[in-house]
């Protein structure tokens, strides 16, 4: 089995317990009796932990192995959905999503480093960007089509109850967490990696992972592009909150029932992951025909757009339209922001600058989570997914960023987001020649 198709593999394997929580997540703390600011805190919490644990984990991950890291974030994935499905009160689902924290930390850079440092070693090095670029199109769209099966079964899962009504919102998560067992049984036998240039050993590891952090930091401090990419994330996160969280809230004061909500919300998220997946494998075809820059520009605008439809929807089918319409965009925008990422890193810092912008994201996330939450509450659910698409439609200019002058460059050499930045050395290979 090819390198690329044991990625693919998985990330479906990674994916599927998370469609199986998207439609519920926010729907059983509401049934368990917290407000909708109470949810806005619980989600926050995920974001702080990410925050303090992303770069430590990443410089980890670069530095023992991207293997041992990720089957590492499925055991904790694995506690933190059982939590969950158990919680009742607000200081219970917030240890369960500080835990989901702990392994969204884990997880936010060893599989897709693993991937292509992978063809770092097999492939040419003038096609390498272009296989990365497809592996990652791919990936985003195995996500799509992961998520939206696993949306599919938490529906027909909260339908069928059964352990009675009390206990149907619950099943998802219950079901999740066997499944992230599963996932530790496919990295141990699909991930192969060769450790020997790894700094060996777990004490040896947690020694190295302050200088791999430190050289991250630094390399964010000099890059001017590799700091938009995070000031990008950060909005990025904020507006996920809107259409991620806020949706099923609002849907369930349109239609008045949590239980319905949910149910509508399985296929909905389906749906619109399957639309994703569609998205996602149609990214080697815009970049045959447009910039990397241009195309990232032109979906974030797209996607903020369709987020604001959403909060003025007047019903659930205007709501779902809605939905669909931002998840064609949103995997394809995922997989081209990544691709000017890997350019950004070397192996021996690449989970690290992968962290780096996760960091960015989750904090952004929590601070929407709060935002949005208090939003909702005093103004409506509609009000808060038009703020958070406006917020994410801000992000946008910051890929018009260019390299500095004086990298050993001249100037106008490299597109946006390409090239030199600051002595920042990036391979220049396929996807970038193609756009000079």
């Amino acid at each position: 089995m090819s390198v690329r198709s044991r990625f693919w593999l998985l990330a479906a394997v990674r994916w599927l317990p998370t469609g199986l929580i998207v439609p519920v997540m926010a729907l059983l703390p509401l049934e368990r009796g917290l407000s909708v600011a109470e949810l806005g805190g619980v989600l926050a919490v995920q974001g702080v932990v990410v925050l303090l644990l992303e770069l430590p984990t990443g410089g980890f991950a670069d530095t023992l192995g991207r293997r041992p890291v990720w089957i590492a974030s499925a055991v904790v994935a694995s506690v933190a959905y059982g939590l969950y499905s158990v919680a009742q009160t607000p200081v219970v689902f917030a240890a369960a999503v500080a835990l989901t924290g702990v392994f969204r930390a884990l997880d936010s850079g060893p599989l897709n480093a693993w991937f292509v440092d992978a063809v770092g070693e097999q492939v040419p090095e003038p096609a390498r960007s272009a296989e990365v670029a497809r592996g990652l199109a791919g990936y985003a769209a195995v996500v799509g089509l992961s998520i939206a099966v696993g949306a599919l079964l938490s529906a027909g899962l909260v339908a069928w109850a059964p352990f009675g009504r009390a206990e149907a919102l619950a099943v998802p998560h219950r079901v999740a967490c066997a499944l992230a067992v599963v996932q530790v049984v496919a990295a141990w036998v699909l991930m192969d990696e060769d450790r020997s240039a790894r700094v060996g050993g777990v004490v040896r590891s947690v020694r190295a992972t302050p200088r791999a952090i430190a050289d991250g930091a630094r390399l964010l401090l000099r890059s001017r592009v590799l700091r938009a990419l995070v000031a990008v994330e950060v909005l990025w996160g904020f507006g996920l909150v809107a259409f991620e969280s806020m949706t099923p809230v609002r849907l369930e004061e349109m239609l008045g029932d949590g239980d319905l909500a949910a149910t509508v919300m399985g296929p909905a998220s389906a749906g619109a992951w399957a639309v994703s997946a569609v998205g996602a494998a149609a990214v080697p075809w815009l970049l045959r025909r447009w910039s990397l820059v241009a195309v990232s520009v032109a979906l974030k605008v797209v996607q903020a757009l369709t987020v604001v439809a959403m909060g003025v929807a007047a019903g659930p089918v205007g709501l779902v339209a809605g939905l669909l319409a931002t998840y064609a965009v949103h995997s394809a925008a995922g997989a081209v922001y990544e691709t000017l990422l890997h350019q950004q890193a070397r192996p021996e810092n690449r989970a690290t600058v992968l962290s780096l912008a996760s960091m960015a994201m989750h904090p952004g996330a929590a601070v929407g989570a709060v935002v949005l939450g208090a939003v909702a509450t005093s103004a409506s659910p509609g009000a808060a997914i038009v703020v958070g698409g406006l917020v994410l439609g801000a992000a946008a200019p910051l890929f018009l960023v260019t390299p500095t002058r004086g990298g050993g460059r001249p100037a106008g050499a490299a597109p946006p987001m390409l090239g030199r930045d600051g002595g920042t050395s990036v391979a220049r290979d396929g996807v970038e020649a193609r756009h000079d």
